[in-house]
C-alpha cells in the first residue's frame, strides 16, 4: 500500500498556517479548531497555537456512586447505524464508544481513536487506535473492529442506513458498498482510509451519533439485547416509553478507568413530549437533570433552584413541504411555485418570536448557519404574503387545504402553529395536525407537510448532505436536484472553507430558489441539573456523555 500519510512536521506547517488566519481575523475560534482538529492537531497544541490555554473539563466529583436521574424520552432501539434520534445514541453511549468526539468549541477529540492524520491531498486519513482497550466480553479491540464497522457504515444497501450518507466517496456508487481498497488495516491498531476524491465530512461523520462502535457479534441486532461494547456501562431494563436503566459493569475494567464511571447507575425516566409534566418531575424532585429545558419553562426551572446551561448552536427546526409525497393521487408540493409562496408568506422572525420565545436566530430558508465555516450571506428574505398568494393562483392552488403536522412538542408545536398562523393570513387554507410521538417517529420522514427538529452538525455541507441530497435517507423533503447533488459533492471535496463558501453561496440559493424548505430560526438550546452535578453542560449536539458526570459532595 502506497504511504501518503501526512507527516507530523506538515500536520502543524498547516495548522499553523490556519493559526495565522485566526490571527488576521480571516478564521473564528471555532472554525480554526475544527480545521486544526481535524488535521490530527492535538486540543491542547491547537489552543496554544492562537495564545489561549484549552478548556479543563469540571472539576472531577468527589463522590463516587450513586444513581443519576435524567428526564429524557425512551425510543424504541435498534441497531446503531440505523439510529434517528440522538436519545438512541444516549441511552446506549454507556457502552457503546465512538472513534472521535465534536466539542462545543468546535474541536474534535479521540475517544477510541488515540489520533488521526489527514494527507496532503485529503485524499488518505489515517486512524491511530488506542492500544489495551478490551470488549466487556473479553476480545482485545483492533483495527480489524473498526474496519467491520467502517464496513457497516458504508453499506447503502440497508434500509435507513443514514451512515452510508456520511461515508462520502468510500461507498461505491454502483454497489452502494465499501468501494474495494478504501478501508485498510494497516496493523493491529492503524487503520487507513483511501478515498478517490477529498471528502471533508468524513471525520465530523464519525462522531455523529449513529456512529457508535460495534462489536462483530451486533450483526444487525438490539444492542440492549448483545451489549458487548467498549464501555464502563452495561443495560440493565429498557421500556420503551417509560424508562431505560444502565448500571457500572463490575465485570470489565474501562480503557478510561478512574477518570469516569463516577455514577453506579443512570436512569433515563420518560415523561413524554409535555414540558409541564417535565416541570413537575423536577419540582418533585424525581430527576436530577433535563435532556433539553424549553418556552417558559427555562425561566420556571432557574426559579427553582436548578442550574440552566445554555449552548448557542446550529440546530434549528424545518417546516418543509414534501415534493414527492402524494395527497389523493397527486403531488401537491411537485411544483416549485407553491413551495416558494409557502416560504414567501412567512416571516421567520416573527415565527421565532412566538414559536421560541426569540431563545435564537432568524434562518434563511437554507439550512445552513453562520456558525457553520462555510456560509455565505445572501440578500435578506422578501416577506411577500401577497406575492404570495398570486404565485399560488398561478399554480392553480389557491383553493388546496394544506394539512401541516408537527409533534405535540412544547416548541415544535408552537412554531408550527406560528408558520400555520401567517400562511392562513396569506388567505392559504391550512388544516393543522398534532400526533403525539409515538405516532409521529414512526413516519416522520413522510408527511406530506410537516415540522422537523434538526440537530447541529459541524459543517454546512454536512448537513446539507444527510437532510438534502437526492435519495439520502433523512431527506425528507423529497428533493431531486441534480445541480444541488453536484455542487455538494464539490463543495466537500474543498477544505478551505473560503473557496468552499464560493460553492455554498450557490447551494443556498437553490435551497431558496427551489422553496425546499421554511426554517424559522437557529436555536439556542437549554438543560438544567440539579446543583452539584458535575459535567452536567448542554452538548451542542444533544450528547450526554454520563460516564462523565458525577455528584460533588
Amino acid at each position: 500500500m502506497e504511504n501518503r500519510t501526512t507527516t507530523g512536521a506538515s500536520i502543524h506547517w498547516a495548522a499553523e498556517m490556519h493559526a495565522q488566519e485566526y490571527r488576521d481575523g480571516k478564521l473564528s475560534r471555532r472554525e480554526f479548531l475544527a480545521r486544526a482538529t481535524a488535521l490530527g492537531v492535538a486540543v491542547p497544541a491547537a489552543y496554544s497555537m492562537i495564545g489561549l490555554a484549552a478548556p479543563a473539563r469540571a472539576a472531577t466529583p468527589v463522590s463516587q456512586g450513586g444513581t443519576l436521574r435524567i428526564q429524557m424520552e425512551v425510543h424504541g432501539l435498534r441497531e446503531p447505524r440505523l439510529y434517528e434520534w440522538s436519545e438512541h445514541g444516549n441511552i446506549t453511549r454507556g457502552w457503546l464508544e465512538y472513534l472521535i468526539h465534536y466539542n462545543n468549541d468546535g474541536s474534535f477529540t479521540p475517544v477510541l481513536a488515540e489520533s488521526w492524520e489527514t494527507s496532503d491531498d485529503a485524499k488518505t486519513i489515517t486512524i491511530h487506535l488506542r492500544q489495551g482497550v478490551k470488549w466487556n466480553n473479553g476480545d482485545p479491540f483492533t483495527a480489524d473492529d473498526v474496519v467491520h464497522n467502517f464496513n457497516l457504515w458504508c453499506d447503502g444497501t440497508v434500509e435507513g442506513n443514514s451512515m452510508a450518507t456520511r461515508m462520502g466517496p468510500l461507498v461505491d456508487p454502483d454497489t452502494k458498498k465499501a468501494i474495494e481498497g478504501g478501508i485498510v488495516a494497516a496493523d493491529e491498531h492503524t487503520v487507513v482510509l483511501n478515498l478517490p476524491a477529498p471528502d471533508i465530512t468524513i471525520l465530523a461523520g464519525i462522531a455523529d451519533y449513529p456512529a457508535a462502535v460495534t462489536h462483530p457479534s451486533l450483526n444487525g441486532g438490539n444492542p440492549v439485547d448483545n451489549p458487548i461494547g467498549t464501555g464502563p456501562y452495561m443495560p440493565e431494563s429498557y421500556s420503551v416509553g417509560e424508562k431505560a436503566v444502565i448500571v457500572r459493569n463490575p465485570d470489565h475494567t474501562w480503557w478510561n478507568e478512574g477518570n469516569g464511571a463516577y455514577v453506579d447507575r443512570v436512569e433515563f425516566i420518560d415523561y413524554g413530549t409535555d414540558p409541564a409534566t417535565v416541570m413537575a418531575a423536577v419540582e418533585a424532585e424525581e430527576v436530577d437533570m433535563t435532556y433539553e429545558s424549553i418556552g417558559e419553562f427555562i425561566d420556571i426551572l432557574d426559579g427553582l433552584g436548578m442550574v440552566r446551561s445554555e449552548a448557542a448552536t446550529a440546530a434549528t427546526i424545518v417546516t418543509r413541504p414534501n415534493q414527492s409525497a402524494e395527497v389523493d393521487g397527486k403531488k401537491p408540493y411537485e411544483d416549485p411555485r407553491v413551495r416558494r409562496a409557502l416560504a414567501m408568506a412567512v416571516d421567520n422572525a416573527i415565527v421565532l418570536e412566538l414559536g421560541y420565545a426569540g431563545r435564537g436566530k432568524p434562518a434563511e430558508n437554507h439550512h445552513v448557519s453562520p456558525i457553520h465555516p462555510e456560509y455565505a450571506e445572501l440578500p435578506p428574505l422578501v416577506v411577500d404574503p401577497a406575492g404570495a398568494m398570486a404565485l399560488m393562483k398561478e399554480a392553480g392552488m389557491e383553493n388546496y387545504e394544506h394539512e401541516l403536522i408537527s409533534l405535540d412538542d412544547g416548541f415544535e408545536k408552537d412554531t408550527t402553529d406560528a408558520v400555520a398562523a401567517q400562511l392562513r393570513d396569506a388567505g392559504f387554507k391550512v388544516n393543522r395536525k398534532v400526533l403525539p410521538g409515538s405516532t409521529f417517529w414512526n413516519d416522520w420522514d413522510k408527511y406530506p407537510f410537516s415540522s422537523t427538529t434538526w440537530n447541529q452538525r459541524p459543517l454546512g455541507v454536512q448537513v446539507l448532505t444527510l437532510a438534502y441530497k437526492s435519495g439520502v435517507p433523512w431527506n425528507e423533503t423529497g428533493f431531486n436536484n441534480e445541480e444541488f447533488d453536484k455542487t455538494l459533492t464539490d463543495a466537500s471535496a474543498i477544505a478551505d472553507a473560503d473557496k468552499r463558501r464560493v460553492l455554498m453561496k450557490r447551494l443556498e440559493e437553490i435551497m431558496q430558489e427551489e422553496g425546499v424548505i421554511i426554517q424559522p430560526y437557529w436555536r439556542s438550546i437549554y438543560n438544567h441539573s440539579r446543583p452539584g452535578l458535575v459535567n452536567a453542560e448542554m452538548h451542542a449536539q444533544f450528547e450526554i456523555k454520563y460516564q462523565y458526570i458525577g455528584f460533588a459532595e
